[in-house]
């Protein structure tokens, strides 16, 4: 058992609302996907269900990556909000089409790291 702080902030259920747990997407650049996977376990095992961006294992080709990205912005619709993984406060450009997105939608979002 790691005695480990949370990479990331974890607001408390509120149960009067409802009994469904907190539904949090994770967004960030591909450089930083180990620092995404221990915000989603960190998340997880806080209770909060976790929506990620998708991953390969090789190279995917343009098409695939538009079907990914459109995706991804399904996972922000299914939120109740929004955590931006940005080590160094680094945010690139599909990143911050998230954000924005996010942001049209009305979803909370904070950041790992200041911007």
């Amino acid at each position: 058992m790691s005695s480990r702080t949370p990479a990331v902030p974890v607001r408390p259920k509120d149960c009067s609302v409802s009994d469904r747990p907190e539904i949090v997407c994770i967004c960030g650049s591909t450089r930083f996907a180990d620092e995404m996977r221990v915000a989603n376990q960190d998340l997880t095992f806080a209770g909060v269900i976790v929506v990620a961006p998708g991953e390969a294992d090789e190279l995917v080709t343009n098409e695939q990556k538009t079907a990914l990205d459109a995706l991804h912005l399904r996972k922000i619709d299914l939120a109740d909000r929004v955590l931006v993984v940005n080590p160094g406060g680094y945010i690139g450009e599909s990143t911050s089409r998230e954000i924005a997105y996010a942001r049209a939608a009305g979803k909370p979002i904070s950041f790992t790291d200041p911007v």
